[in-house]
């Protein structure tokens, strides 16, 4: 089964707000699952303070991004917000850097899938779905997160090379349903 994520483009004086995950060591927009009982609006507003610090209020809804492929599948929505409180700080076992960048310096390595987030949210669009099929050929034909993690800690790289070479090998087909 499918899963629903959230991730959340927080804006704020031409800037964006990005994490560096744990386990790859790859920069993404704050993100997560939503959980049992919450609303997709909630698990965006909840995984963004978990992850960052800060408190935050959705501006608007970009759009649906379905993952699917032998990679674990997901259906992230993507929410433009803006900051109202907190303080940034990393969130233990999840991000190991929370950052502000520039529209036009966007750091890298990036983590699949959010370069086109990213560009979305800055542009202004809304209404938009996208489909990223990705398969990486080496990999079993459907592949669970745990599985991920297991084949990232026994291949002997960095995390960030393992993921690296994952992207590299990957067969990545992107494909706007609706442009919004």
């Amino acid at each position: 089964m499918s899963g629903l994520a959230v991730n959340v483009a927080v804006m704020h004086e031409n800037k964006i707000l990005l994490t560096k995950r744990e386990d790859f060591e790859t920069w993404i927009l704050p993100s997560g699952g939503v959980e049992d009982d919450e609303s997709i609006a909630q698990a965006a507003i909840r995984e963004t303070k978990e992850e960052t610090g800060l408190d935050v209020e959705l501006i608007k809804l970009v759009g649906v991004y379905s993952r699917l492929g032998n990679m674990p599948s997901v259906h992230v929505a993507l929410f433009v917000a803006k900051p109202i409180g907190g303080e940034i700080k990393c969130q233990e076992g999840e991000t190991i850097e929370v950052k502000w960048f520039a529209f036009d310096e966007i750091p890298s390595p990036l983590s699949l899938g959010q370069r086109k987030k990213i560009e979305d949210a800055i542009s202004g669009r809304s209404g938009t779905a996208v489909l990223h099929e990705i398969n990486v050929p080496t990999f079993p034909k459907k592949l669970t997160r745990k599985e991920l993690i297991e084949l990232r800690d026994r291949s002997g790289l960095s995390r960030q090379d393992f993921y690296l070479q994952m992207i590299e090998q990957a067969e990545l087909k992107e494909n706007i349903e609706v442009l919004g």
